[in-house]
């Protein structure tokens, strides 16, 4: 059995495990997955100790709020959080962040969800003017008095934007890239976290796969994967493909990463680790397409920390290889 560990997140006033589960792949953005699939992905989470999903209204325009949502209807006692978003089935402007927008948007993840009241409702990485609107957060103030939502927090692209939304004393978590391969956010946006009591969710864990260490120069990803059609931010932020990393400096600085791996430890698992084990850090959330990966990122839950030896390895494999192409730039 693993014992996964269950963290405080104090603002949401709930307990998450230390590795969660991202569900973008769900809804398809990662290549068609059977409905079948997916209910073994989820079931496999439950039973490894995964107590906190994360979603999105946009991932497959629903679909992966919809698998979720009948999932738990029949498990009940999982005791999962689920985390979702709203803000990405309109233009990205500032002024389509109206309450009304957000109360048309929370109605519609409700009834995918099932629930009268969703867990926690993220902003979905809006345009960075958002961040500064009073109107904004207090329609989302207005939205869990209202008990649509318990709990609030924002999906952010930027260190700053981070930073100015956790001013707010209302904002439950920011949810950041976060990797070995994308470490800017443990400056700065970590640290004010964990003094406002805030959770840190950090996404993109494995930088799209790259850490993982299974790619190389030679992989071909299908025409439907966002790591075939978005290497340059053309369908939206780069970051959110291999970490804004260039492929050819990610799969050189991986075939490296995949040397710091303790003995019995995957590359991957050795990065959720490593995510895992920064003060600060809430809970991780890798996503998985089959039961034996969910089973294998839960299990980095349960490890033993990373060595300091390690930790400093990292670290110098960072500042050697990406800090030039990639901190700068977030």
């Amino acid at each position: 059995m693993i014992r996964m560990e269950q963290r405080a997140w104090d603002r949401a006033g709930r307990v998450v495990s230390a590795v969660g589960l991202g569900t973008w792949q769900l809804g398809a953005d990662w290549g068609e997955v059977a409905e079948s699939d997916a209910f073994a992905v989820l079931d496999a989470a439950v039973e490894s100790g995964v107590t906190f999903f994360d979603t999105a209204d946009v991932y497959g325009d629903g679909r992966s709020e919809r698998l979720i949502g009948r999932y738990l209807k029949d498990r009940p006692d999982a005791g999962v959080f689920v985390a979702t978003k709203m803000g990405r089935r309109a233009e990205q402007r500032p002024e389509n962040y109206t309450l009304a927008n957000f109360r048309a948007w929370n109605d519609r993840s409700r009834a995918n969800l099932g629930v009268d009241t969703l867990d926690y409702v993220q902003l979905h990485c809006p345009p960075t003017p958002v961040y500064a609107s009073d109107e904004v957060f207090d329609a989302l103030d207005t939205l869990v008095g209202e008990g649509r939502i318990a709990a609030y927090g924002v999906s952010v692209e930027t260190c700053a934007e981070a930073l100015t939304a956790l001013a707010r004393p209302g904002v439950a978590g920011v949810q950041i890239i976060l990797n070995p391969f994308r470490t800017k956010p443990l400056e700065e946006v970590v640290p004010a976290a964990r003094a406002a009591g805030a959770a840190i969710i950090a996404r993109v864990p494995l930088a799209s796969g790259l850490l993982s260490g299974r790619y190389t120069k030679d992989t071909v990803f299908a025409a439907d994967d966002h790591r075939a059609y978005n290497r340059h931010g053309e369908a939206f932020d780069q970051g959110e493909t291999f970490s804004g990393v260039d492929y050819g400096t990610g799969l050189a600085a991986a075939v490296e990463f995949a040397g710091l791996a303790p003995e019995g430890v995957t590359p991957a698992q050795t990065a959720l680790r490593w995510i895992a084990q920064q003060p600060g850090v809430t809970s991780v959330i890798p996503g998985a397409r089959s039961v034996e990966q969910v089973r294998a990122n839960a299990a980095a839950g349960a490890q033993e920390p990373l060595p300091p030896a390690t930790l400093d390895a990292v670290r110098e494999l960072y500042d050697r290889r990406l800090r030039a192409s990639v901190h700068g730039r977030w």
